[in-house]
């Protein structure tokens, strides 16, 4: 395995998690408190299982806390970009192309991101995915709305939303690994959907609201990318001609699913039919180390770069080196998301 992302604190190693380097606290709910959590490597080890969970939730600070600066209160800026660092830290807010520097933090999250668009900005909210029990709504820039739960206590990894409205999250480990929860509307405690992955790493709609996820399956001896069609339960396993390393970000492009291989740093843009996809372009990214999530808007890519501990904003479709590379706070950067006010 390579060891590219691996990170030195105080002289040891932390691994790379949510596909990615990962080290500090959490938000898991207490509930998983007795979860046994071990980082080796690019993965990490819950009850001696190779996983890549997040710790307990040790913080003693309330969950949500003041931003810093007030947003609401002196920006008029209408675009906000937030790197999403990890489990129980914090996520940092952007406002490019305005700026590279970082004008806000919304602390005491982590994890993954999504929106109420396909692709590009979302419309007034978004959602982190930092634990648990922090399945949570944001107003733009940074007011949380609602909160939603994994009724199980399984941990959850990803989280996209369709044009109607329904959030999926997915399941990285517990109970309930692999497996993607649906809230109708966003709300209410979900509906599991049994998949063949045994952990769930990035998931996204395509315009005709069918979800695709990725993952592995069988204790890791495979990646899979998994489709389940708009009105159905039966998730399906989509072949695709090439072999992806690393489970990464699953997304709707405009035109193509894209799906991120976060080991070979390439992004892969597919047409499905049936349980077929086909490889219509590869997208080569150099100058990132491991983009841990991805977020596709208007002819830029956002990268949350766990291995370089920072975010970076590439061309799109073009790829290649970054265009430009934000400054500010980060620790373990796992996602990131787009949304305007």
């Amino acid at each position: 395995m390579s060891t590219t992302g691996l990170v030195k604190y105080a002289g040891a190693l932390v691994a790379l998690v949510i596909c990615s380097a990962c080290a500090g606290g959490s938000a898991v709910a207490p509930s998983n408190a007795a979860l046994n959590v071990e980082y080796i490597g690019r993965t990490a080890s819950v009850n001696g299982r190779l996983s890549t969970a997040a710790r307990p939730n040790l913080s003693g600070l309330p969950r949500y806390q003041t931003i810093v600066p007030d947003l609401t209160a002196n920006s008029t800026t209408k675009h906000f970009e937030y790197i999403i660092n990890f489990y129980g830290s914090f996520a940092s807010i952007f406002d490019y192309p305005t700026s590279v520097k970082q004008i806000g933090t919304i602390n005491n999250v982590g994890g993954q991101g999504c929106t109420n668009v396909l692709h590009g900005y979302g419309n007034k909210t978004f959602w982190i995915v930092a634990g648990t029990d922090q399945i949570t709504e944001y107003k733009v820039p940074q007011t949380p709305i609602k909160t939603l739960s994994v009724s199980d206590g399984s941990l959850p990894s990803s989280c996209a939303m369709d044009k109607a409205g329904d959030l999926a999250v997915g399941i990285l480990a517990g109970p309930s690994g692999g497996d993607v929860l649906i809230y109708k509307s966003a709300s209410g405690s979900g509906t599991f959907v049994k998949t063949p992955l045994d952990e769930e790493f990035f998931d996204g709609y395509d315009p005709k609201g069918n979800l695709f996820f990725d993952g592995f399956t069988g204790d890791r001896t495979g990646f899979a990318l998994i489709e389940l069609p708009n009105g159905s339960s039966k998730p399906q396993v989509i072949t695709t001609p090439n072999t992806v390393q690393f489970p990464g970000s699953v997304q709707w492009d405009g035109t193509y699913l894209t799906v991120f291989d976060q080991l070979a740093n390439q992004m892969y843009q597919y047409t499905i039919k049936g349980t077929k996809a086909t490889l219509k372009g590869t997208i080569s990214f150099s100058g990132s180390s491991d983009c841990a999530q991805t977020w596709i808007a208007k002819g830029v890519v956002y990268c949350g770069d766990a291995g370089n501990d920072n975010g970076e904003v590439f061309n799109y479709p073009a790829g290649g080196s970054p265009i430009a590379v934000f400054t500010g706070n980060f620790d373990e950067p796992l996602g990131t998301v787009a949304a305007r006010n």
